[in-house]
C-alpha cells in the first residue's frame, strides 16, 4: 500500500498508554515462525529465510526480545521498513511509471513482525468493528475473504431479484488507481484509531507507515 502526499500533511498523534504485559511475544510463538518460513525473497539486510530457520533455536528467544522491544515502543526500525523494490511492467511495452506494478520486498523479519500484527490484531478488530465503520459489503485483504466472495455475492443478488423481476440491470465500475494511493493522516490511520487495537499496535502501525 502507497501513501498519498498530502499538500497539508498533519502526523497522527501516538497513543500514550503502557503496552500490557499479555501482549508480549513469547519465544515459544517465535521458534515456529522461524521455523516455518518457506523460501522468498531477502530483503536488503541480506538475511535469507533459509538461515533464519536453520538457526531458529538460536535465534528465537532474541528476536522474541526484538519484536517486543520494537512493538512496546511503537517504532519499527528504519531498515525493517527499507524495500527493495523491483518494478513489473503492467502493460507489454511500458512508456510511463505508473504502466509499471512495484514489488517491494522488505526484510524477512519485518515481514514476520507483520504477519503477527496483522493476525493477532488488524484481523481480530476487522471482525468487531465500531460502528461507525462498516465492512460487511469489503472482501479484499480481509481474512476467509476472496474475489470468488465478491462474484458469489453478486450472483445471489441478482438471482434473488430476478425471482420477483422480469430483468435486472448490473453496472460496474473500474475505480482506476482506486487502492494505489491511501491518505495517511486522514483516512487510514484515523479509522484505525477507532478500532479495538492496543494502544502499542497503533503506534507500531503508525511509525511503520512513517517516511
Amino acid at each position: 500500500m502507497k501513501m498519498t502526499s498530502e499538500n497539508v500533511y498533519q502526523p497522527t498523534q501516538v497513543k500514550l498508554t503502557a503496552a500490557p504485559c499479555d501482549s508480549l511475544i513469547s519465544e515459544v510463538y517465535v521458534f515456529p515462525l522461524l521455523d516455518t518460513l518457506k523460501p522468498t525473497a531477502t530483503g536488503l539486510d541480506g538475511i535469507p529465510a533459509w538461515f533464519l530457520r536453520v538457526g531458529a533455536p538460536i535465534f528465537a528467544a532474541l528476536l522474541a526480545w526484538l519484536f517486543n522491544q520494537t512493538i512496546m515502543e511503537g517504532t519499527v526500525p528504519q531498515h525493517w521498513k527499507t524495500a527493495a523494490i523491483t518494478p513489473i511492467p503492467k502493460v507489454p511495452r511500458p512508456t510511463k511509471p505508473s504502466e509499471f506494478q512495484p514489488i517491494s520486498v522488505t526484510p524477512v523479519l519485518s515481514r514476520s513482525l507483520e504477519k503477527y500484527v496483522v493476525h493477532h490484531h488488524i484481523y481480530p478488530a476487522l471482525h468487531d468493528p465500531p460502528p461507525q465503520l462498516n465492512f460487511e459489503d469489503q472482501y479484499a485483504f480481509r481474512p476467509t475473504s476472496a474475489t470468488t466472495a465478491v462474484i458469489i455475492a453478486i450472483l445471489h443478488t441478482v438471482r434473488s431479484m430476478l425471482s420477483t423481476n422480469e430483468y435486472v440491470h448490473v453496472f460496474a465500475f473500474d475505480f482506476s488507481k482506486a487502492f494505489d494511493t491511501v491518505r495517511h493522516s486522514t483516512t487510514f490511520m484515523s479509522k484505525l484509531a477507532t478500532m479495538q487495537l492496543p494502544d502499542s499496535i497503533y503506534n507500531w502501525v503508525r511509525d511503520f507507515f512513517t517516511d
